[in-house]
């Protein structure tokens, strides 16, 4: 379409074709940022003919906000195979590296638009320009240590709007930089109903929560030493990934996390992926660890 073309902020990769091969970067790391969606289908399949082409039509109106992923089934059957695609076409919405949605069959073009509208909006709406730039700036503060100036930029952004996820998430932050557990507890606390769920709030949460492990956390050697002396201490593993996170050792602890999973990933409810969960929960979606920490879990899920 002209019009997305003339937008500059529209991605070159909106719509593509995928395959296993490139599944990994094309939606699970992709999808740290910005929805994706994808669309499993046949050059055989009637219904897929009329789904496809709508659901491009609708992904490209969002410009930008979402973005589409074509699979051929014949041609690649191994994530077919592991999300259970029964029937085609059937399509799948990723957003932070997990599926959040989906459906099979052709649906009317009013659905699809709902469709993918829902998802689009996983990743919020822009920031007003003015507020955007107050962000940015409460947001160096932070980085530079200036915790106290960060929340009272961050607490002006909230009266001016109160229900900005970023201002409350970053309130949250602030308060943890200063040791202040309990107030950044407080402050989710009082978050609108309504901006509860958005992914900067969970953010938040995740952060809250590692904050109060780190305060129950053992020491660092002992547990190790537990560890080397039993590898299937799948507790004394757990409690070692906790320390080492505490202790800013997060890539450490990832792996910690990673190896319980590959031994027992049913071990304590599924104790070592949902932990996992929070660390890249509580981390910016771009992170290195992040990013490689989801890629190997991905890898260990669908082996």
């Amino acid at each position: 379409m002209l019009e997305l073309d003339a937008n500059p902020k529209a991605p070159a990769d909106l719509i593509k074709d995928g395959t296993d091969a490139s599944f990994a970067a094309d939606v699970i790391e992709a999808s740290q940022t910005v929805p994706v969606i994808v669309d499993f289908w046949a050059p055989w399949c009637g219904p897929c003919k009329t789904l496809g082409p709508a659901i491009e039509a609708a992904v490209t109106n969002a410009k930008g906000r979402v973005k589409l992923v074509k699979i051929d089934v014949d041609a690649n059957q191994a994530y077919a195979g592991q999300l259970q695609v029964q029937s085609i076409p059937t399509v799948y919405a990723f957003y932070q590296g997990r599926p959040v949605d989906g459906f099979q069959g052709a649906l009317p073009p009013s659905q699809i638009n709902a469709f993918v509208e829902k998802i689009a909006a996983l990743a919020g709406e822009p920031e007003d320009d003015g507020l955007g730039a107050a962000l940015e700036a409460a947001a160096q503060m932070l980085d530079e240590g200036a915790a106290v100036d960060a929340a009272e930029t961050y607490a002006a952004i909230l009266q001016e709007d109160p229900v900005n996820a970023a201002a409350y998430a970053g309130l949250v932050r602030s308060y943890l930089a200063l040791g202040d557990v309990d107030q950044a507890e407080a402050v989710l606390n009082g978050a609108p109903a309504e901006i509860s769920t958005d992914p900067l709030l969970e953010a938040a949460h995740a952060q809250v929560t590692l904050a109060r492990e780190a305060a129950n956390a053992g020491p660092v050697d002992e547990l190790q030493a537990a560890v080397d002396t039993d590898p299937d201490n799948h507790q004394a593993r757990f409690d070692l990934a906790i320390a080492l996170h505490a202790n800013g050792k997060v890539e450490e602890a990832v792996t910690e996390l990673l190896e319980l999973f590959r031994r027992d990933r049913e071990w304590n409810d599924g104790a070592a992926k949902t932990q996992l969960f929070t660390i890249f929960d509580a981390r910016d979606a771009k992170d290195p660890i992040v990013l490689n920490g989801r890629r190997k879990l991905s890898s260990l899920i669908f082996a």
